[in-house]
């Protein structure tokens, strides 16, 4: 009977090889950003990694922008006079070359994948971040836009960060207040004013509220950071819950200051 087992396992052993090698021959790793072919499965080739930049780690801790090391963690000037709703702002990344791909990819033509693997890189920092008694709240998208997209891209992202970290997410907290022109397709100036009461939190927040523990941080989620207003805005009205309140996005833009209105 024990080598009947043990020829069994042998056998075993050389099926998932075979397997393996067939589905590398019929499906070869490629990189997830550029598709060049790979010889593992790493779902990353040397060139795009070359070219994933991290946002850097000397910022102003209010709003998240770049500051020289002498002066970070800041606050900024901006922060001075004008603080966002947040207590901190984070990014993992700069909106740049593979990652904008990426996101763009997954956007716009529903590939998850790459993003996916930006987020699965960067689980040691996310898990610095956010604790496991935390609470992790997507950015509400416009219905129209799920509808047509079919996800809510920022409540994916939660998802992911809440499997790496343990921490809870509730995408229906904080909800959206009807239809907004996209941010995209407007001007700073218009961005400032656009989402300024689009969103607040659900009508019976106070039971979920109630049922975090007393060190629980709220963290507003999203993919981009391009002016700042969709997380501020978002982060004003989660303060209603009486925790404090950090923001955490995929990628930042840095041709851009943040703005609030």
């Amino acid at each position: 009977m024990t080598g009947m087992l043990v020829g069994m396992s042998g056998l075993s052993t050389k099926l998932v090889r075979m397997v393996n090698r067939a589905r590398h021959l019929l499906f070869p790793p490629a990189c997830l950003f550029c598709q060049t072919a790979l010889d593992d499965h790493d779902g990353c080739c040397p060139a795009c990694l070359h070219e994933i930049r991290i946002w850097p780690a000397c910022t102003c801790l209010r709003c998240g922008t770049i500051l020289p090391e002498a002066i970070a963690p800041g606050p900024c000037g901006h922060c001075l006079h004008h603080p966002p709703a947040q207590q901190q702002t984070h990014s993992l990344y700069q909106y740049h070359g593979p990652v904008r791909e990426a996101i763009l990819n997954w956007k716009l033509a529903g590939k998850a994948a790459g993003a996916r693997w930006l987020v699965d890189v960067a689980e040691p920092s996310v898990q610095q971040l956010i604790s496991p008694h935390d609470l992790l709240l997507p950015v509400p998208a416009p219905l129209a836009r799920m509808r047509v997209s079919g996800q809510h891209h920022a409540a994916n992202l939660c998802a992911w960060l809440a499997a790496a970290t343990g921490a809870r997410m509730e995408w229906r907290l904080l909800r959206r207040i009807g239809e907004q022109p996209r941010q995209s397709s407007l001007s700073g100036l218009a961005r400032r004013t656009n989402l300024r009461k689009a969103f607040a939190l659900c009508d019976d927040y106070q039971p979920l509220v109630q049922s975090l523990s007393p060190d629980t941080r709220v963290w507003i989620v999203d993919d981009i950071f391009t002016t700042g207003s969709s997380v501020h805005y978002a982060a004003r009205a989660a303060i209603k819950a009486g925790r404090p309140v950090h923001v955490l996005t995929l990628a930042r833009t840095q041709h851009r200051s943040p703005t609030q209105g």
